[in-house]
């Protein structure tokens, strides 16, 4: 799916949109007033997730995947502050190419050690000239050397963008695409940072491939959807997915959760991507990966308290967040 037409489905307006069919990312609640510091919403707790035999006590969970700046710039700031007063403690804001980089750099430096950004180009849009992919690089470089925590990404392959062309008959040249993820994995690895990867189906197993080849160990594929064996590797080799709401509806999300090891799994909302199912029709806020939770600890058997524990563990071990070890 290209750029545009993510937007187009996400409604970067911040007017709610039909949710469709397709299985990609969501639209922000916009517009929603961020709750009063005097009389702040309760956040979510583990008896109101509908799990039996779990007191109720709030939980605390992350979105490890967020579009924050394709919400519209006003409600950016009452969005997240309403997801951290409902028992969101971390967002990751990932970027889609160096003017989203510059804008989730300064909502990080506006809520430290909450919104952690992750720099790169996402996939689904042209490719970036010469300049632009070289002042890119040097930007996260200064980062790196100023010391800044951050982690790479979106980055990627044109799953959507390529299935697209070649579905209407027309070439699709790959190759450019596969070089430019291949600069960005050698980067993460040269710096050590994690990175954050839209590859599913088949591009999974080509990033995986080039994330082989220079070393890197810590990997996140967001919203992931493969095969059986590209499930199985991607487990044998300890890297993260994270998962949507759809895992409300969409029986192969379902299954994924089921299969895929718990420590190995995040929660994200690929917000302002909008959903179906119960959320159909509403503007996606990062408050949503309470469902999350909810839904995965009924399909692992286990409590909503020992989940969001779980997860938000994963998440703060992954991107090196503060209370990793807890």
């Amino acid at each position: 799916m290209s750029v545009k037409a993510y937007e187009e489905k996400a409604g970067a307006s911040g007017k709610p949109q039909a949710a469709g069919a397709e299985a990609r990312p969501g639209t922000p609640e916009a517009g929603v007033a961020a709750a009063s510091p005097k009389k702040p919403e309760k956040p979510e707790t583990a008896g109101a997730s509908g799990v039996p035999g779990v007191a109720e006590r709030p939980l605390v969970w992350m979105d490890a995947h967020l579009h924050v700046d394709l919400y519209d710039e006003d409600e950016r700031g009452p969005l997240l502050e309403r997801a951290f007063a409902h028992g969101v403690a971390h967002v990751v804001a990932v970027s889609m190419d160096l003017a989203s980089c510059m804008r989730n750099a300064e909502l990080a430096r506006r809520y430290p050690g909450r919104v952690h950004p992750a720099y790169g180009w996402h996939p689904e849009q042209p490719l970036p000239d010469a300049e632009t992919e070289e002042r890119l690089f040097a930007w996260i470089r200064a980062r790196h050397n100023a010391g800044e925590p951050f982690a790479i990404g979106e980055v990627g392959l044109p799953y959507y963008t390529r299935t697209e062309a070649e579905g209407g008959g027309r070439r699709f040249d790959e190759a450019p695409y596969i070089r430019l993820l291949d600069r960005f994995a050698a980067l993460a690895a040269e710096l050590d940072r994690p990175i954050a990867l839209h590859a599913v189906y088949e591009d999974a197993d080509k990033a995986c491939a080039l994330l082989e080849r220079h070393g890197v160990r810590r990997a996140h594929f967001h919203w992931f959807k493969g095969s059986d064996e590209t499930i199985a590797l991607l487990a044998a080799r300890r890297f993260y997915i994270s998962v949507t709401p759809d895992v409300e509806y969409e029986p192969d999300i379902r299954e994924l959760v089921r299969r895929y090891p718990l420590e190995l799994i995040m929660t994200e909302t690929d917000g302002p991507w909008p959903f179906e199912g119960s959320m159909a029709g509403r503007k996606t806020r990062p408050e949503m990966t309470a469902d999350v939770v909810r839904h995965i600890a009924a399909i692992k058997g286990l409590s909503a308290e020992e989940t969001a524990a779980a997860l938000l563990r994963n998440g703060r071990r992954f991107y090196g967040l503060e209370g990793a070890d807890g």
